[in-house]
């Protein structure tokens, strides 16, 4: 009971954002350990020791996640997914209906054997840009492209991080250890289901949305505060002439005379004929001309209603924050972003938050996956950045990353996956093989390898197996499998397991689908046992089941990129994402059955 009451402390937790999700998970591990240690538990005469509950992190299943985590950071590193889209690309200049067909399978095809993340990173910039050349709505392609990739990413054990978990819990639990393509068929045939309605109904669906960041912040503009004679600064400090504008003002450089240029240092004094350079809004440029007494110019002219300020070589765009990216958890002004980017950040829009505006609130807002950022600077920095790969650029102004070690990125990833498929070396050996040969050979660096571990997922993954096992432990698991099927009473077997499926899908929509999957693995096995039947299909149920992540943004960290690419509303998502989970549950109801003779 007290570990049952540990699990429904843990999932409310999960649902909870005021929590981080590491320190949830981190929190549950704790409690764990310390309860079965003040409290020891016998099973088969023997004390449960708490210390087991951290093997975890030494789990096959973690190990595996965290090498395939690493690989798929590497092909978006060395651009080794590059070919598909501008493959892609090409084609929706031809025929826009098709090469959405096009895209979606794609993305499925590419999720079941790579983590979608780096999935979207690719397509979201080209989906995008094309919606832009072609005149379409790009909110009626993204959410489809993203949902895409959830399912294509349930059809083999390396899809998700969520299948490997399933996977391995039930080998733990003495069921034969599935393989890597031994559920592809209910998966392509329940998902080319779910990839027609995405094609043809998905985007009727969808209403028109503006992307949030659009338009919608002051631009910023580079100007020179000329210093005439007798004004407020002739004489006076730099910092004197700061506090004049509440501290406000940040001058970049100081001309004197036709050639000299000095550093702004606080304590120098200004004199008459000096230049401040300074970027900011026009209605604070104007602001320090006033409080100054300064003459405002712009490119060599005086600003006036007649000449208004421009901003000659400077484009705006949207970047999201990335899994894996310095700056998540940090603020921007902790990482110095103007400094170390040279770009400056104009508005931040977060889901469910107000957009920030004002610069002075930006920088000081603690960044998270998902967040999108508006920024202006010179076409150089906007392509550096973007080669760089730790922020996604949603407007597609600069090439996607191309590296000569592209192919053998691309070489490694295969023969991971066919190392594993024709049974040489199990998924977590030959995945950490893979990320030691791209060390190797230099398409990643140790630096770049470590930002790909996510630590909400090592986490995640290390508390819902610890939980898993105390439940399966102390009968926990048995004792729920045993009033589901009191529950179902008189159900056929097909039944059951059709119910289960969608008790799954609707608790990974709500919670970390990792830890629905982990704490339902236990429970399918035991349901099995309580019916006498093989406990395969119902582990499947949960494994289709807990991918279901389509009706709400919070679901998975893709749909949250995709809601603040596309502008989409919460509401947007429980439309769209619904029928598609009542379509796949259907679709698998009927399938699993008939594959296993319910």
């Amino acid at each position: 009971m007290a570990v049952l009451a540990l699990v429904v402390l843990a999932l409310l937790l999960f649902m909870s954002e005021r929590i981080h999700l590491k320190t949830s998970s981190f929190l549950v591990l704790t409690i764990l350990a310390v309860g079965f240690e003040l409290f020891p538990y016998q099973v088969d005469g023997k004390i449960l020791h708490a210390v087991d509950f951290f093997s975890g992190f030494g789990h096959e299943a973690l190990v595996a996640v965290c090498a395939l985590m690493i690989a798929g950071q590497a092909l978006v590193r060395t651009g080794a997914l590059e070919p598909v889209g501008r493959i892609l690309s090409r084609l929706w200049r031809v025929s826009p209906n098709l090469s959405l067909l096009l895209t979606l399978l794609a993305g499925a095809i590419l999720s079941a054997f790579v983590n979608n993340t780096p999935i979207v990173v690719l397509l979201l910039p080209i989906l995008i840009s094309v919606s832009l050349r072609t005149k379409t709505q790009a909110s009626k392609i993204l959410m489809p492209m993203g949902l895409a990739t959830l399912a294509g990413g349930m059809s083999t054990t390396i899809g998700t991080s969520t299948n490997l978990l399933v996977v391995s819990v039930a080998a733990d639990m003495g069921m034969r250890r599935i393989g890597l393509f031994d559920f592809v068929l209910p998966a392509v045939v329940a998902g080319g289901i779910g990839i027609v309605y995405l094609w043809l109904l998905a985007p009727r669906l969808l209403p028109v949305r503006e992307p949030l960041l659009t338009d919608t912040s002051p631009r910023i503009f580079t100007a020179h505060l000329h210093i005439p004679e007798g004004s407020f600064c002739d004489g006076k400090t730099l910092s004197q002439a700061i506090s004049k504008t509440d501290g406000a003002m940040k001058v970049n450089r100081i001309r004197r005379g036709h050639d000299s240029v000095i550093l702004p240092l606080p304590d120098m004094k200004l004199r008459a004929g000096d230049r401040l350079r300074v970027d900011d809004t026009p209605e604070r440029l104007k602001g320090y001309e006033t409080d100054l007494g300064a003459t405002l110019y712009s490119g060599g002219t005086q600003v006036d209603e007649e000449h208004p300020l421009t901003a000659e070589e400077q484009q705006i765009a949207e970047v999201a924050v990335l899994q894996g990216s310095p700056l998540v958890g940090e603020t921007l002004r902790s990482i110095g972003f103007l400094e170390q980017y040279q770009l400056v950040t104009l508005a931040l829009h977060r889901a469910g938050l107000t957009l920030v505006t004002l610069r002075s609130r930006v920088e000081d807002v603690v960044l998270r996956m998902g967040d999108v950022l508006l920024v202006q600077g010179s076409r150089e920095h906007i392509s550096l950045l973007k080669r760089r790969g730790e922020l996604l650029v949603l407007d597609a102004t600069s090439d996607l990353p191309r590296t000569a070690k592209a192919p053998l990125a691309l070489g490694i990833m295969a023969g991971i996956v066919l190392m594993a498929a024709l049974g040489i070396l199990p998924i977590a050996i030959s995945a950490v093989s893979g990320v030691l040969l791209m060390i190797l050979t230099r398409c990643l660096r140790w630096h770049d390898a470590t930002r790909s571990l996510s630590t909400s997922v090592i986490m995640v993954v290390v508390a819902s197996l610890g939980l898993g096992a105390a439940m399966s432990k102390t009968g926990g698991a048995q004792y729920l499998a045993e009033f589901y099927v009191a529950l179902t009473h008189g159900a056929s077997p097909a039944v059951v397991l059709s119910g289960l499926i969608l008790l799954m899908a609707m608790l990974t929509n709500v919670v970390s689908n990792n830890a629905a999957a982990v704490i339902g693995t236990p429970i399918a096995v035991n349901i099995a046992g309580q019916l006498g039947v093989s406990p395969e299909p119902f582990v499947l149920g949960v494994l289709f089941g807990v991918n279901m992540s389509y009706a709400t943004p919070m679901a998975y960290q893709t749909n949250l990129l995709v809601m603040n690419a596309g502008g989409y509303t919460f509401g947007d998502f429980v439309r769209v994402g619904t029928p598609l989970t009542l379509l796949m549950w259907l679709a698998f109801s009927w399938l699993l059955p008939a594959l296993y003779g319910l």
